[in-house]
């Protein structure tokens, strides 16, 4: 992989990371997650029009994935309004290729190179650092289970995006679709519990909502163009990196407390993701 495209890849990371900080440092979780995904939604209206609609095949993944997306931001507001970024966020990223790996090793019988048995081993010791760090200071002990569910349903959406997007003829229409429907469930949500503030709390939040929006297409946007340009090993490993933002911004920006346990975990959490990949 080149410099060049590494460095894109890297800046996807921290776009990702990046809106999850914003969702994390809103007082209203249900409204900074919905103000994120009404963002996407406007950005990705004009790739209806000027991309070619995915072919039929894709539509039953592409309707499949918008209704777990409705239960991944259910999660992401609750693991956020219960835990620091710093610990939710590497649970559900780093939770996620570990589960990945764990199906494939014990339920299809896969067999898994000794890097990629060391992986699992660092992602595992990561998640529990994270996990025992949060019970033996007090913490709630829900912004655990709500991350380390929501990872179950990131490798749930992804498989359903990945087989989507190759049916669908044209991978970034498909993700335009997605990005341009996938508000709508929380739109309704937000209409029914917020109905007399919704739209005066939506033209208040607008620069949020372009920016949270814009980074969330963006970080996809790049990974997506990133994956047709070097292997999707290489460019998904790298990706793990947004981990260590997510602990840069809690720190910088949220002022959490980057204890060493936490930049521990957090740098086991992407080892064992990078040695996942690479394995």
């Amino acid at each position: 992989m080149s410099l060049s495209l590494s460095l894109w890849v890297l800046f996807g990371a921290m776009l990702h990371a990046a809106w999850n900080t914003l969702i994390k440092g809103g007082q209203d979780k249900l409204l900074d997650t919905l103000l994120v995904a009404v963002g996407a939604m406007l950005l990705a209206l004009p790739g209806l029009w000027l991309l070619p609609p995915p072919l039929p095949a894709a539509w039953p993944y592409l309707v499949g994935s918008i209704a777990i997306h409705v239960l991944y931001f259910y999660l992401i507001i609750h693991a956020y309004r219960y835990g620091d970024l710093s610990v939710v966020y590497p649970l559900m990223r780093g939770g996620a290729p570990l589960l990945t790996s764990l199906v494939a090793v014990l339920l299809l019988g896969e067999h898994v190179s000794t890097t990629g048995l060391l992986g699992i081993s660092l992602l595992c010791g990561g998640i529990a650092l994270l996990a025992v760090g949060q019970w033996r200071h007090g913490a709630d002990r829900r912004a655990v289970w709500f991350g380390l569910a929501n990872a179950v349903v990131i490798v749930c959406y992804t498989l359903f995006d990945g087989l989507g997007a190759r049916q669908a003829g044209h991978a970034a229409s498909y993700t335009a679709w997605l990005f341009a429907f996938n508000a709508l469930p929380l739109l309704a949500i937000g209409v029914w519990l917020r109905r007399a503030t919704l739209l005066g709390q939506l033209r208040q939040g607008y620069r949020r909502m372009l920016i949270g929006g814009g980074c969330s297409v963006g970080a996809y946007g790049i990974a997506l163009w990133a994956m047709t340009q070097a292997p999707i090993a290489l460019v998904a490993a790298l990706r793990e990196s947004s981990v260590l933002f997510a602990a840069l911004f809690g720190a910088v920006w949220l002022k959490e407390r980057l204890s060493i346990w936490r930049a521990a975990a957090a740098m086991a959490v992407f080892s064992g993701a990078w040695m996942i990949r690479q394995g």
